[in-house]
């Protein structure tokens, strides 16, 4: 609407007697339209319009009147933004104008704080992304996420070219908190540059799937920067020294820990092992901190796994596990809070499942896919679970009838044990 449209609709109104002047406002009745000029509107009211906005209609939205134009300047609108970087010929995704990227970095540089890069699998928009954190000189970053949102088309381009644009951002910024980089090629001298430039301020680092970085690498981290409360990492970084140096007493305590447990490589069937007295000196540093894990193993591959007892707290397997992991999941987890198996052979779970509830007095969720419970152990487990369970994810063809219960039947004795209405679900939720 025009800012001219209210003024004519008011002296319209004022010379006609028996037309009633409405008040200025945003609602509207049958008897009575009100009419707002936008242009009004309060700072910070349109500020908090255009967070929401995509950058185009954002750019589009500040030519409407002087006041808009004077908001898409604050600096404020510009403190977080995510760049998107596709190709037309491998994406479907918008991706970023070149022309206001410039404009970005030549004008609200100064001003980003919470940035983050959405790239498609084209090396290309890689390498456009690290020609942007290049230019990121005269900024001070506090947050900063790399995300491929297909195959990992950082790894593909140069690594020079990668470490030398993430250095720049690293020296310059001095106050990072928050970084989130997977399946990129940083290595560990970029990490010794981070360490020297944000260690005090380093709170939250994700590095999975970064293989040029070693152990010693994210220990260095550990050891500097005593204020990191989360950390994700690949298994074949976790060392007896990391979690050792997590649990000193000069480090805060340790909220999340993510470790993911692929294999390096090809045909890679032994793991190396991680000593119960550093499992053990990391959850009395930090009692509460939450270990996550997610396998993506074959059967043969989880030798070292759950022999001793280990803190984990979430559990998600994405291949297949035996019934005898399962077994030493129930006897040796002790703090598990949810568990994911979405794969398994065509052995009933049935013991091991109510081992896992018997001794497992934290669980609180559970997910089941292509795998078999009888009806009779799985209304069992939720028995002795009761009503602690506050998430059951269970594919339907999991459960199979057996001589007490049938599938019509198992919801009700669920529903009983859980205290609400359940029923097994037709498409996995988590």
């Amino acid at each position: 609407m025009k800012r001219n449209n209210l003024s004519v609709v008011n002296k319209f109104a004022q010379s006609s007697p028996t037309v009633k002047q409405p008040k200025l406002g945003f609602y509207s009745s049958v008897n009575q339209t009100v009419l707002l000029d936008w242009g009004s509107l309060p700072h910070h009211v349109v500020l908090h319009i255009f967070q929401y906005l995509p950058l185009i209609d954002r750019a589009r939205a500040s030519s409407v009147c002087r006041r808009w134009n004077e908001v898409f300047h604050i600096p404020d609108l510009w403190r977080k933004f995510e760049f998107e970087l596709n190709q037309p010929a491998t994406s479907y995704f918008k991706s970023t104008h070149p022309d206001l990227i410039q404009q970005i970095i030549k004008k609200h540089a100064a001003h980003l704080q919470y940035v983050s890069f959405k790239v498609d699998s084209s090396t290309e928009s890689a390498e456009a992304a690290c020609d942007i954190l290049s230019q990121l000189v005269n900024c001070s970053i506090q947050t900063l996420g790399l995300i491929s949102t297909a195959k990992p088309s950082f790894m593909n381009m140069s690594k020079s070219h990668f470490v030398s644009a993430l250095t720049v951002v690293f020296v310059n910024s001095k106050s990072i908190s928050s970084i989130k980089m997977e399946d990129t090629p940083v290595d560990d001298p970029s990490l010794k540059i981070l360490v020297a430039n944000n260690s005090d301020t380093l709170r939250l680092l994700k590095m999975s799937s970064c293989p040029h970085v070693s152990s010693d690498g994210i220990l260095c981290v550990a050891d500097h920067c005593q204020g990191l409360r989360e950390l994700a990492l690949n298994y074949y970084m976790l060392s007896d020294e990391l979690l050792l140096a997590l649990s000193s007493e000069t480090h805060v305590n340790l909220e999340h820990l993510r470790i993911d447990v692929v294999s390096e490589n090809p045909g890679q069937i032994e793991f190396h092992s991680i000593k119960k007295q550093s499992w053990d000196a990391l959850i009395k540093h930090s009692p509460g901190v939450n270990v996550v894990m997610y396998f993506f193993l074959y059967e043969e591959e989880f030798e070292t796994f759950f022999k001793e007892e280990t803190p984990v707290t979430h559990l998600y397997f994405g291949r297949s596990v035996s019934k005898a992991v399962l077994g030493r999941i129930g006897l040796n987890c002790p703090r598990l809070i949810e568990l994911v198996l979405c794969a398994n052979g065509l052995q009933t779970l049935d013991d091991e499942l109510i081992c896992i509830a018997k001794h497992c007095k934290n669980l609180t969720a559970l997910g089941l896919s292509e795998c078999e419970v009888s009806c009779s152990a799985f209304i069992e487990f939720v028995r002795l679970c009761g009503r602690r369970l506050t998430q059951l994810s269970i594919m339907e063809e999991v459960l199979i009838p057996d001589d007490d219960y049938s599938l019509d039947e198992i919801h009700t004795e669920v529903s009983k044990y859980l205290g609400r209405i359940w029923f097994p679900d037709v498409m996995p939720i988590w």
